[in-house]
């Protein structure tokens, strides 16, 4: 809805504002994840007749959360979505902002965007091709095809199958999961995603500038100390 969209943003603003953050798991509830758009707030728009807090019409909340779904992706934290039950339309989009997907047994991701007679608008269709390539992500949104989790596993959509369904296991499973990249000193771990960041996004002397000078923020800071000190040996 147009109250779940703002306060969407507004979550992603007090998260850019966590200087101390590492990681985010984003997770449905009701063993959903997401269902994607209110069909009933969409008749609405679509019918020029409602507004909707700032969101005004149809282009409009598409820029919202195009603009919301980017600033999630580009957070320094390394994310992922914790997929459980459906993740339909928007919410297919909204796993595409994440830089990980989990997904839990039965739990399924689709595309439904073609048979409402759309394409996506959240930034999904741009961000499922530079994650699956643009053959798969044809055939993920030109075929609104179901993807459990074995087929998005295979497409490199989900990085794993999760054991248990159990919500509160599954929640602790994806936390278990998510430390092996965010154990060590946050200042390095979210050095390491603004790196990755400027990578993905910037033409390559910008992205080389960027390393640089994230590189600089951390020569000489504590956990190079620290590290230097205990001369670890690599294995």
């Amino acid at each position: 809805s147009g109250t779940m969209m703002v306060e969407l943003q507004e979550r992603v603003t007090e998260l850019e504002n966590w200087k101390d953050g590492k990681g985010l798991i984003i997770h449905g509830a009701g063993n959903t994840f997401c269902s994607g758009s209110d069909l009933n707030v969409v008749k609405e728009i679509s019918n020029s007749q409602a507004s909707i807090n700032d969101i005004k019409d149809g282009m409009n909340m598409c820029m919202f959360m195009q603009n919301t779904l980017t600033r999630l992706m580009r957070l320094p934290l390394i994310s992922v979505a914790l997929v459980q039950g459906k993740a339909f339309g928007g919410g297919a989009e909204l796993t595409t902002a994440c830089d990980f997907r989990l997904m839990t047994p039965g739990s399924e991701i689709r595309f439904v965007h073609k048979h409402m007679g759309l394409v996506p608008g959240w930034g999904g269709g741009a961000r499922l091709v530079r994650i699956v390539g643009s053959g798969a992500a044809l055939q993920l949104l030109g075929g609104a095809a179901r993807l459990d989790p074995e087929r998005a596993l295979s497409l490199g959509l989900s990085e794993e199958t999760l054991p248990c369904s159990d919500e509160t296991r599954a929640l602790g499973e994806a936390r278990a999961w998510l430390s092996q990249y965010t154990e060590g000193p946050a200042t390095v771990i979210r050095a390491v995603k603004k790196v990755v960041t400027a990578g993905r996004e910037l033409p390559l002397e910008a992205a080389l500038r960027t390393e640089k000078d994230v590189f600089g923020t951390v020569w000489g800071g504590p956990a190079n100390l620290q590290a230097l000190v205990r001369r670890p040996k690599h294995k």
